[in-house]
């Protein structure tokens, strides 16, 4: 299944799947985003899963938000995978 990017304004919502071959996409409409807005909402509630290409870029633009003094809040339950990568580097 591919990944099926859905935004208004500064809301992105994704379904699907994330992977090493929509990354990218997702990477340049969150960055738009980023330039357009100083919080941008992307709900993970309808993603089936999210491979390490998925976690990294979303891992980027979240400090690349945090470098402009600008916010990426992630929502839903989605992906665990996600979830846990976030977890486990807060505790580091």
């Amino acid at each position: 299944m591919s990944l099926i990017i859905n935004n208004s304004s500064n809301f992105y919502e994704l379904t699907g799947v994330l992977n090493h071959s929509n990354a990218a996409n997702l990477e340049k409409a969150l960055i738009k985003g980023l330039k357009r807005f100083d919080k941008v909402i992307l709900s993970i509630e309808e993603v089936e899963s999210i491979d390490r290409y998925g976690v990294e870029v979303i891992t980027k633009i979240h400090e690349t938000a945090l470098s402009s003094s600008k916010s990426l809040s992630i929502v839903g339950y989605g992906c665990k995978d996600l979830y846990n990568h976030f977890k486990s580097s807060s505790a580091a």
